[in-house]
This record gives structure tokens, C-alpha cells and sequence, in this order.
């Protein structure tokens, strides 16, 4: 069977040439749109808990959270490579570039740990950062930065209390290329107001840059936050996907994305305590192949 997309794993396993795993860290950052400094309450839809692993906490170490994890993956993986992720809120805010450096170093230095992925928002990205990272990555420790993009349609990103635009992510993202990093782009499909021609227009204009990776997820509602507040109350109108309507999207953005850059998941699994809608009950891999089976149209 042909693949629709070429795999994240693929891409991982040619840039380091053995078999590896990214380790969250939760380093204690906050985001610009929840501290008052663009704005207050963060994102919409948004609450870490939904997506960070249970062995990330503030109150351990960088050292402690990555050997947690490696325990965690290492039992059937012995030989197994790590990529430290710093993935909750905004890994490059908060703290100066110093102390940035100070934490990715940190992390470089645990055993078996060979290179950083580093999730941030495309306004929390200065050129120093940028330039000090390509220096780590050109001494041999790979650097990949995710930019959390979320679409490309900046009245959306006003809804959402993104506190961001566009326009950012084209400056950031040219950037970080040009520092010699990696760079992947996450987007949430099926945000409020948006039609499908716009997402589809999102993806296009993604596939433009010179980008490694890109991560999708359908919207989800979760419980606390204040697009469920919203959305209950009659003042937000979704559209949620259905499995079966999202699959149809998905085979579209496939269509669209060229073999040299990888998708590296489609959906997101929220813990069923916290999640409102919708409940699909299918893990990222089901729902791969399920889109996997249904062939090239």
C-alpha cells in the first residue's frame, strides 16, 4: 500500500539514523495571553493537563522529569535514543535567554539524550534564541523548534485569544530556518468559524516554507476552559468533527502536503475525565490506519 504522507517516524529516523523518542519536560513557563502581558486567560480551548505526560512536573528537575521518562520508555526499549521535548506552554518564555540555555543544556547533558524539541509560540521566538540554539545544533546536538501556529487566519487567532498573528509565523518561521534549525508547525482543525476551504488554505500556505514536520488535531472541548463555557452557553458555534468527517478532511490535507515534509499526528486524545466533545474513543495510530487504508483517491 502506497502512504499517504510520509511519517514522522521516517523523518526522525533518517535525520538521527537510529530509533528515538521525544521525552516532554515541563520547565514551569506560563504563555504571554495568560500573565497579562498580551492578554489574560490564555487560549480558548486550552489546558496543559489535557497533553502532558504524567511524569512532567515543575517541581522536578529537567534532569528528573527526562529520567522519569526514559524509565518510562526504556523497559521495552533498552537502546533507545531521547529527544528532550519541552513542550508545556510556552518553552521559550518566561525566563531569559540565559536561563533558556541553562535548561537545554541541562537536558543534553542526561544520558542518552541527543537533541531538543522545543514548543513555542511564534511571538516568543527573539533572534538571539534563535541564533544561540543554531549554535547547539551546529555543535552536533540537533535542535528542532515547533512553532504552535494553531491557523492561518488571523480573525480566528483574534477568537481564540491567540494573541498572535500570521503574519508572526511567517517572520518566525523564516527565522528559524535561517538559524539552520528544524522547524515544525501544529494546527487545530475545526476551530470556531472556520470552514473547511479555510483550513485547506491554512495547509497550503504551510507547505510554502521550508518546514520538516507538520502536527494536526481536531478540536477539542475540555472541560474548564473557556470554550466550553462559550460553546454551552450559545455564544460560540461548533462544528465538530465526526471520526468519519475528520478522515475525509485529513485524506484533502494529505493530498496537499509534499513527501519532504511529515505529518507527525493527526489527532489528539484528551483524558476522557476532561474531555467534553467530541468522544471518538480512537488513538492517533487507529485513526493512521484507518486513513492509511483508505488508499490514494
Amino acid at each position: 500500500m502506497v502512504s499517504l504522507f510520509t511519517p514522522y517516524g521516517e523523518y526522525l529516523r533518517e535525520k538521527f539514523g537510529c530509533k528515538v523518542q521525544k521525552l516532554s519536560v515541563n520547565a514551569g513557563f506560563s504563555c504571554p495571553n495568560r500573565d497579562g502581558t498580551i492578554g489574560r486567560g490564555g487560549c480558548i480551548y486550552c489546558d496543559n493537563r489535557s497533553f502532558i505526560p504524567s511524569y512532567c512536573s515543575p517541581a522536578d528537575s529537567v534532569t528528573e522529569q527526562l529520567v522519569k521518562g526514559k524509565a518510562f520508555f526504556g523497559r521495552k526499549y533498552p537502546d533507545m535514543k531521547y529527544l528532550a521535548y519541552f513542550q508545556a506552554y510556552t518553552s521559550t518564555y518566561s525566563a531569559s535567554t540565559g536561563r533558556l540555555l541553562e535548561l537545554y543544556r541541562e537536558a543534553l547533558a542526561v544520558e542518552n539524550v541527543i537533541g531538543l524539541v522545543i514548543g513555542t509560540r511564534p511571538d516568543c521566538f527573539p533572534g538571539q534564541l534563535a541564533r544561540q540554539l543554531g549554535e547547539i545544533n551546529r555543535d552536533g546536538y540537533p535542535v528542532i523548534v515547533e512553532f504552535g501556529a494553531e491557523t492561518s487566519h488571523d480573525a480566528t487567532l483574534q477568537l481564540i485569544n491567540r494573541g498572535h498573528t500570521w503574519r508572526q509565523t511567517v517572520e518566525t518561521v523564516q527565522l528559524a530556518v535561517s538559524a539552520g534549525l528544524d522547524v515544525g508547525l501544529h494546527f487545530i482543525m475545526g476551530l470556531p468559524d472556520e470552514t473547511e476551504t479555510m483550513m485547506l488554505e491554512t495547509v497550503r500556505r504551510a507547505v510554502e516554507f521550508p518546514i520538516s514536520s507538520l502536527k494536526f488535531h481536531q478540536l477539542q472541548v475540555i472541560k474548564g476552559t473557556p470554550l466550553q463555557r462559550r460553546w454551552e452557553s450559545g455564544e460560540i458555534r461548533l462544528d465538530l468533527f465526526t471520526a468519519d468527517t475528520y478522515l475525509a478532511l485529513c485524506r484533502k490535507i494529505c493530498a496537499l502536503v509534499p513527501p519532504s515534509i511529515a505529518i507527525e499526528r493527526f489527532t489528539s486524545s484528551s483524558p476522557a475525565e476532561l474531555l467534553v466533545a467530541p468522544k471518538w474513543g480512537i488513538k492517533n495510530y487507529e485513526f493512521v490506519h484507518r486513513l492509511q487504508a483508505t488508499g490514494r483517491s
